[in-house]
């Protein structure tokens, strides 16, 4: 009968820890990438959003500009470029307004993953 040694103890023990270790890693790992995937899709659909809209809004402002000028009369032209110009900054500060709320809105990059990594830590402390 052979009788197990001390060393084997550990070495289970070590065994064990660190397959618990790497799995936890590796599970955080695939949260990682999972998240990093959804990170850049919504990067690209907020650039896709914010082409159309600049290409859309600087078409529009053209139009109609060239229309108000043309329609104004010879003296009234610096008036209604005055105008005109004091209207668009007008809407680029609501522009830029509305997407800083859309931004606050937005969820932080990685939040489940530095959760879970939270938890862990949590874990491993008042298990210690």
């Amino acid at each position: 009968m052979k009788i197990p040694a001390a060393s084997e103890g550990y070495l289970g023990f070590l065994r064990s820890f660190g397959s618990g270790l790497v799995g936890a890693a590796h599970d955080r790992f695939e949260l990682f990438t999972l998240e990093l995937q959804e990170e850049k899709l919504r990067l690209f659909q907020t650039l896709i959003w914010i082409s159309a809209a600049i290409f859309i809004g600087m078409m529009t402002i053209a139009f109609l500009s060239f229309t108000v000028i043309s329609l104004v009369g010879e003296s009234a032209r610096p008036t209604a470029l005055g105008g005109m110009t004091a209207f668009y900054l007008a809407v680029f500060g609501m522009i830029v307004l509305d997407f800083r709320r859309h931004q606050a809105r937005q969820s932080k990059p990685f939040a489940a993953t530095l959760s879970e990594l939270r938890e862990d830590c949590a874990c491993i402390r008042t298990k210690s």
